[in-house]
């Protein structure tokens, strides 16, 4: 079937794709990403747009980009994907592939939009053991380094560091393995499907808060910039 993957840069998505990969039953045909246009970088994760397009550049697939204003409601959320969901059926897409891992709720409105264009839900992470995908993210060769963090959960000093072995050892106890609760975001730099690895280069790291009238919260972002 071919199948679009929904491709948030990290590592995750990654991994779906690597899965997906030694499946028989799909073929991955496109890429999906939902973009800040107002900002040019992908939602939550911060990352420049450059840096997703040679992402995709390396893995030799078509990339499709659903822009959005910074704070989009809903329904131009929704109506946006499905708008872009329907394009994508009409160039032959079956499916559609999510690194999603234990998230119900996600899971069931991912499954009710698709359901509306006749396109399969795909979950190829789903359920598995987080701390054992850590592990197998390290053992594929896929390199990937947090970009982002829920400072509510993580410190700052967490911000850079490579997904391997040694930060299971230093994660809170009360962190998921693989951030699958928004405690952290990464990017992934080189894996066994890039042609070649993306040169990046570190830039500031910003702290932005975000408040609503029942309570704040804050990210820590990493800038990174193609070399």
């Amino acid at each position: 079937m071919n199948t679009v993957l929904n491709w948030s840069s990290g590592k995750d998505a990654a991994m779906a794709y690597h899965l997906l990969s030694g499946n028989e039953s799909y073929y991955v045909s496109h890429l999906l990403t939902t973009i800040n246009a107002e900002q040019e970088r992908i939602f939550m994760h911060g990352i420049r747009e450059s840096l997703l397009e040679a992402q995709a550049q390396r893995m030799g697939l078509p990339l499709k980009k659903v822009k959005l204003p910074a704070h989009p409601d809903d329904s131009l959320y929704k109506n946006a994907m499905l708008e872009t969901l329907q394009q994508l059926k009409e160039e032959g897409v079956q499916a559609a592939a999510f690194g999603d891992i234990f998230l119900e709720d996600l899971k069931a409105y991912r499954e009710a939009q698709l359901q509306q264009l006749d396109i399969a839900p795909v979950f190829p992470l789903w359920k598995k053991d987080t701390r054992e995908l850590v592990q197998l993210v390290a053992a594929t060769g896929i390199e990937a380094k947090i970009v982002c963090v829920d400072a509510q959960k993580l410190g700052r000093e967490f911000i850079g560091r490579k997904i391997d072995a040694s930060l299971l050892n230093d994660l809170p106890a009360n962190v998921d393995p693989c951030g699958e609760n928004g405690e952290f975001h990464t990017f992934v730099y080189n894996a066994p499907f890039f042609s070649s690895p993306i040169p990046i280069v570190e830039g500031e790291v910003v702290y932005k808060e975000y408040k609503t009238e029942e309570n704040s919260w804050g990210f820590y972002f990493l800038d990174l910039c193609l070399l």
